[in-house]
């Protein structure tokens, strides 16, 4: 599939960790820097939409009590 061309600086220990991955997985460089900004792009796009979510829940006066929130971090840290 082609695609557009991107030209990006990058420093060197990013370009050699790049190529590192690259040996490893037996993929060229130009692979490794779409999956990475593929990777990037859907987690964004994921973190936007339950930001948007959480707003509207407010919006909406829906809020976790205190208590929920202290259960929650005891349970998640494993601290009571």
């Amino acid at each position: 599939m082609a695609g557009d061309t991107l030209t990006v600086r990058l420093d060197p220990k990013m370009r050699e960790s790049i190529d590192k991955i690259a040996a490893q997985q037996d993929r060229d460089r130009s692979y490794i820097v779409k999956e990475a900004l593929r990777a990037y792009l859907e987690l964004y796009q994921w973190q936007i939409e339950h930001i948007k979510k959480g707003m509207r829940s407010a919006d909406e006066g829906r809020f976790a009590s205190e208590e929920q929130v202290r259960e929650t971090i005891a349970r998640l840290t494993g601290k009571k």
